[in-house]
Order: structure tokens, then sequence, then C-alpha cells
């Protein structure tokens, strides 16, 4: 039997066995942690490869741990969708790696560096095994681990870290717990926890209480889990403080796997008829999204620490994809898929510039920014780049799946939620522009005495190659949609 046959499990449980063995490691040669870390998560974007090739040719992929059959054993379930997601997560996991060794270096002891390893490999396994499992409790497993790992990372960042980690610890254990509830409501309706097999049970149970009950626990939940506002206290400290390496990887797949899994929950496991003909759920998450992006937006315009402002964007930048999954249409839908690849390559990519200039410059503050153009031309170069395609200038990336998000809004005559993209997207040309201006026309340089240059190569060539990925993405969006997300797309859409 071939090993490539067994890449679903593999791309688990290498990363998990792997942070295990990396505490080893230290305790022989603490050098050889970094080169071993990275490999692993060279070896997971190959399996990702691997498993979007089988895919795409092949159909979905369902694999029995323990030759146990599904629905009493636990089953993974690889199709377009979590193909996707899990490529997403394997790439930018092993970019962010790279990026990390210099930043990490001057950010913790050398001591809290292999730890720092372990860590972020329990994270990309749990994110991988929530992605990748046919398991709605099992999907709570991994949820947990992905959680518990963050909040580590995150606590061992600058000195308010452990204050930001605690309040997320509180906020993540409420969300889990929200979505745990759910879960148990389904498993007594049902006595299946398996997602396959509850899309043919539920449908018969639509008009229960009990079915209700759950699935607004579950929404609620995982609206905490992806800094839905107003239940998003918890992100922006977590990110500002956080190592950069944490914020730019945490902010580019959390809220992204979040998503996948309202997706799951609603056309998956529920049928779209149930959100908009059984029950109001597609409108109230209309409005709540169509809020959460402006006021995300509103929020951002004043703050003066670029890691903070990011932060705000991003919760803007979720209510873009639960507003597109919300719509129930074609168009909103392929534009939330398509900002989720967007928003992770933009967002990771604008958080490690962040993480680079102080880096350099030691500090995050806007007014900072001021001459960065000249000392730091590739990295602001890259910047440019990123923030061009957070407004939704063409030919970026960030155009066209707001596009399709308006189209969708449009379709179904949500006009308020068209004037919420339209207006975010003015609001990140007011951010970005302003920024713009002070990198690249103001004479005045932060600190005129510190001969500042480029940041070092394991820095600027994954910075370099996230701003590229993002024209990339751009020129090849339609191809993107048609190859691979249009199959993602709901029946009755």
């Amino acid at each position: 039997m071939n090993l490539w046959e067994h890449s679903s499990i593999l791309i688990v449980v290498t990363p998990l066995i792997a942070s295990i063995v990396n505490i080893f490691i230290s305790l022989l040669k603490r050098s050889l942690c970094y080169p071993f870390f990275v490999g692993i998560l060279g070896l997971c974007s190959l399996l990702s490869i691997d498993i979007l090739s089988v895919v795409t040719t092949s159909g979905t992929i369902r694999y029995k741990l323990g030759g146990w059959t599904p629905p009493w054993g636990i089953e993974y379930t690889v199709d377009h969708l979590n193909a996707f997601l899990i490529i997403i997560i394997s790439i930018i996991s092993f970019i962010i790696a790279i990026y990390s060794k210099e930043s990490i270096k001057k950010e913790l002891t050398k001591a809290r560096l292999p730890y720092f390893y372990s860590t972020y490999l329990l994270f990309v396994t749990g994110l991988l095994g929530i992605t990748i499992t046919g398991d709605i409790f099992n999907l709570y497993v991994f949820l947990e681990i992905a959680s518990l790992a963050g909040y580590a990372l995150i606590a061992i960042g600058e000195r308010r870290s452990v204050l930001a980690s605690f309040n997320y610890i509180i906020m993540g254990t409420v969300g889990a717990c929200f979505y745990l509830l759910g879960v148990g409501y389904i498993y007594i309706i049902t006595g299946s926890l398996n997602i396959t097999d509850l899309s043919r049970l539920l449908p018969s149970l639509y008009e229960s209480k009990v079915t209700l009950a759950a699935l607004a626990f579950v929404v609620v939940g995982i609206a905490i889990k992806i800094a839905l506002f107003p239940l998003h206290r918890w992100l922006p400290d977590s990110y500002t403080f956080a190592p950069s390496a944490v914020s730019a990887f945490a902010s580019a797949t959390m809220s992204k796997v979040g998503i996948y899994v309202l997706i799951r929950i609603f056309f998956t496991l529920f049928e779209p008829r149930f959100l908009t003909d059984i029950t109001p759920l597609s409108n109230i998450l209309i409005w709540w999204a169509t809020v959460a992006i402006f006021f995300g937006s509103i929020i951002a315009i004043g703050q003066t620490d670029f890691k903070r402002t990011l932060s705000y964007i991003l919760i803007a930048e979720v209510g873009y994809m639960v507003l597109g999954i919300s719509l129930c249409n074609k168009e909103g839908f392929i534009g939330a898929v398509l900002h989720i690849l967007n928003d992770a390559i933009m967002i990771a990519c604008l958080f490690m510039i962040a993480g680079g200039i102080f880096y350099r410059v030691g500090s995050r503050n806007l007014e900072d920014f001021k001459g960065l153009g000249k000392s730091m031309p590739i990295t602001m170069a890259a910047f440019t780049v990123a923030a061009l395609s957070m407004i939704g200038i063409p030919p970026t990336g960030g155009f066209f799946s707001k596009w399709y998000l308006i189209l969708g809004a449009t379709k179904a005559e949500q006009w308020i939620s068209v004037a919420a993209l339209v207006f975010s997207s003015l609001v990140n040309a007011f951010i970005f522009f302003k920024l713009l201006e002070k990198i690249y026309f103001s004479k005045k340089e932060v600190i005129p005495k510190h001969n500042f240059r480029e940041l070092p190569l394991s820095m600027i060539i994954p910075i370099t190659i996230m701003a590229l990925t993002i024209l990339i993405i751009g020129f090849y969006s339609g191809r993107i949609i048609s190859s691979l997300i249009r199959f993602t797309v709901p029946e009755g859409f």
C-alpha cells in the first residue's frame, strides 16, 4: 500500500508526534529544533498538495480510523472544501515558520524556542484536525487542541500578553462550551456524531425545538471563536501582544477555520432551506455580519498601533465571510470561500510586515512609518500590494472576492450589506493610503540617527512570497473558482 494513500491521517499525526519529538531533540541539540520544525511543516505542505490532487482527480476521500465503519467509528472526510482549507493552513504555517526564525529569536529567550516550536506544531495539528474530521465531537477535540495551543502561544508575547491570553481563555472556554452543548443536543436526538450520517437524520427533525437549540448553541460558540462582533473582545489584545509570528499565523487561519465549521454546519449538517425557509437564521446572520463590518471598520480608524489596526480590520473581514455564506446564493458563497483564501494571505502578509517593522524600528506606532519606503523598500513594496488588496483594487486578489460578495448581496437585495462592503473598502483606503503617504512621501525618518536596512532573508523572502501570491491569486481568480471553488457550492444555490 502506497504511503501517500494515508495522507489524510498523516497530515494530522505528523505534526502531533513531531511536537513531542521536538522537545527531546532540544535536550540533545537545541540548534536542530528549528530545521526539524520547518521540515515537518514542509512535509505537511507536500501532504496537503497530494490531498488536493487526489480530491480534484478522484473525488472525495474517506478515511476510516482504525478500520471502524462510520457512524460508529471516526471518519476523516476530505472534499474540495476541506482540501482547499488544508492547503491554506499547511502552506501558510510553513511560510510563517520560515519567517519566524529571526523574529522569534528577538522576541523570546533561547530557552523558550523549542517550546514555541512544539506548541506551534500542536496549533497546526488542531487546525488541520478541525478541517479534516468528519465527526462533530472529534471536531470539538481538535478545536480545544488548537485553542489550548493558541492560549500558550499568545501568553509568551509582550508584557500584556498574559492578560490578553487569560481573556482569550475565558471567552474561548465559553465558546467551546456552547459548541459542546449544541453537539450534545444533536447526539441526544439523533444518536450519531458523524456529519454524513447526521445530514441524513436531521431533515426529519427540523421542526424539533431541540434541533433549534442545538443550532443556536453551535452558532454562538463558533461566533465567539471567530470573534464575530460583538463577541470579539478577546481578539484585539491577543493579536496585538502575541509574538509577531503567532499573530500572523493565528490571524490568517483561526477565523478561516471557524468559517469553514459554519459552512459545514449550515450546508452539510443541515440544508440551505433550513436557514432560509424553516428558520430566520439567514436574515439574522446577514444583519449580524453587516453590523460587524461597519463597527470593525469604524473602530480600526481610531487605532495607533498597526497590529491593533489590523486586528479590527480582521473583525470586519470576518463579517465579510459570514455575510457571504449567510446570503445563501451562489455568488455570495463563492465570494466567501474565495475571501477565505485572499484574507488568509493578505492578513498574514500584513502581520508579518508589522513584525518586520517592529524587528527593525522597535515600534508599531503608525506615526513611526515615516520614511520607511527608503530604508525598507522591499518590505514596503510588499506592504503596498497587501494594502491595495485589502482596499479591493484590481488586479489584486482582494478585489475579486469583494466583487463576488457585492454581487451576492445585490442578488439578495441586501442593500445595507452592499453599503457596508463599500464603506469598509473606503475605510481601508483611508487607513492604508494615509500609511502609504507616510511611508513614501514623508521626508522625516522615524529615528534619523538609526541606519535602517532591509529585513533578514528569512523574513523578507516569506513576506515577498505572500505579496506575489496576492497578485497571482488576482490574475488566476477565475481559474481558482472554475477548477476548485465551484465544486464547494452547496446544491440548490
